[in-house]
């Protein structure tokens, strides 16, 4: 699983803008020359406050938000501005889990269903649809008699299963995970970010997982970048990033963190004060 050469992902100076009603009035600037890169077989975790810019960020690769400015490269190609049929061909390699596992799945369709969607649209049916099916869901840890229920049947984590299930039915090589565990309780965030990680290990699928959460960041990814008002203020490996952050605001991130021991907790709501405090001495 190499991470050198060509990047798989390349974000190029990218600025997006949201027009309000009225054209009169000013355009909303989301996201501020950003930049950034996903290897082969990388996970790269994207982490910032609501607001920040994350999703926008998100959206945009997957061709949902228009760019005004910068540059989207897949595998060296230019993807920014790509039509409606580059984006079909696009959809095989690129996929998508969204945050939340009871609204992202179509409650009137049967799991067999849900998985074999893609792989119609593929020009996949029949005998090895199913076969397909099948293994998608051994794959993420799901009995095979999972197929012919309802997701109304299925616990949270059980439904994030059958969406990551989904994303891979393509066989992608980049899938865009936007808060994947947020919606889910700790001890079966825990599962599904297993399963992440073992899926990577044997697919080598590149991922970019979009968090609020530093330390889903720190079970997952290889690297990590910090979003703050629509830019990247910090960026490198996990580890140097989380134990030795060089921002104020990665720091607060890391502080806002939850913890079990209420001793540590009060320590870390007087670490912000202080922080909070120096800054506006500044």
């Amino acid at each position: 699983m190499s991470r050198e050469g060509t990047a798989l992902l390349q974000v190029e100076d990218l600025e997006v803008e949201y027009r309000k009603a009225g054209w009169r009035k000013p355009a909303n600037r989301v996201l501020h020359h950003v930049s950034l890169s996903i290897q082969e077989g990388e996970t790269l975790g994207l982490v910032g406050e609501s607001g920040s810019g994350k999703t926008t960020l998100g959206r945009s690769i997957l061709g949902l938000v228009p760019v005004a400015s910068g540059r989207i490269l897949y595998a060296g190609r230019d993807i920014t501005h790509a039509r409606r049929r580059e984006r079909r061909a696009l959809a095989k390699e690129i996929q998508v889990v969204f945050q939340d596992p009871y609204s992202s799945l179509n409650p009137s369709l049967l799991v067999s269903d849900i998985l074999s969607e893609p792989l119609r649209a593929a020009g996949i049916g029949g005998t090895e649809a199913r076969r397909r099916v099948r293994e998608l869901l051994d794959r993420v840890g799901m009995p095979s008699d999972a197929s012919e229920r309802y997701p109304v049947e299925f616990s949270g984590g059980q439904r994030q299963r059958i969406a990551i299930a989904r994303a891979l039915a393509l066989e992608p090589r980049l899938i865009i995970c936007d808060e994947p565990v947020s919606a889910l309780d700790l001890s079966t965030q825990a599962r599904v970010l297993d399963l992440l990680i073992d899926i990577q290990e044997r697919t080598g699928v590149a991922l970019l997982v979009i968090s609020h959460d530093l330390s889903v960041v720190r079970a997952v990814c290889h690297r990590v970048a910090v979003m703050y008002q629509g830019e990247i203020v910090e960026h490198g490996a996990t580890g140097a990033v989380i134990d030795h952050p060089t921002q104020a605001y990665t720091r607060k991130l890391l502080l806002a963190a939850p913890v079990s021991d209420p001793d540590e907790q009060r320590e870390r709501r007087e670490a912000r004060r202080l922080l909070a405090e120096s800054e506006s001495v500044l």
